[in-house]
């Protein structure tokens, strides 16, 4: 089952970053229930083996490519997030003092919480696009303007997988130019 979970995770953050094109030093939003991909309601199987294989499916490929992984706590935590002090830093964000746990957290942000160099707690984050496992809701953590990517790859076990990038806003009316390159 890990391997299977892992190159699932794989395969979906690969086809977000296709579509998102995003670049060295921006953020990714995971939001995650490993209740929900072993077919469970939230909470209610918390699994540090299936998050473990998420995380090793997801961050190998945000690292490679310089892209900082933020991971969203569950409710219990009021969805705070787990990043490096450096996202904190880069985006002068405060940080907040909890440990996340499998229980408290979620399992997804507690493996992240102790796999990533200098993890922190922060409550807010601006990412730059993100994925969705098991319908957390991370939209109150990516950028103003949200765009929904269609995935080919939209399950992982019994979750349904949902993501998004985001855009400039487009401003000035019918007489304005739009650079096509930030669509």
């Amino acid at each position: 089952m890990y391997e299977e979970i892992k190159e699932k995770a794989r395969a979906a953050v690969l086809e977000v970053l296709e579509q998102a094109k995003l670049g060295r030093g921006d953020v990714f939003v995971v939001g995650c229930s490993s209740s929900t991909v072993c077919g469970e309601g939230y909470g209610k199987a918390s699994s540090m083996e299936i998050a473990q294989a998420l995380f090793d499916g997801i961050y190998p490929e945000l690292q490679s490519r310089g892209i900082f992984l933020a991971a969203q706590c569950c409710e219990h935590l009021n969805r705070a997030i787990i990043v490096s002090r450096d996202v904190s830093d880069k985006q002068g964000i405060d940080r907040v003092n909890v440990v996340p746990q499998p229980k408290a957290g979620g399992s997804f942000a507690t493996i992240t919480y102790a796999s990533i160099n200098n993890a922190v707690a922060v409550e807010h984050i601006r990412a730059d696009a993100g994925m969705d496992i098991g319908g957390v809701l991370i939209g109150m953590h990516l950028k103003e303007v949200a765009v929904p990517l269609n995935l080919k790859n939209n399950m992982i076990g019994l979750a349904h997988i949902t993501a998004a990038r985001t855009r400039p806003k487009f401003i000035g009316g019918e007489r304005a130019h739009y650079d096509d390159e930030l669509k």
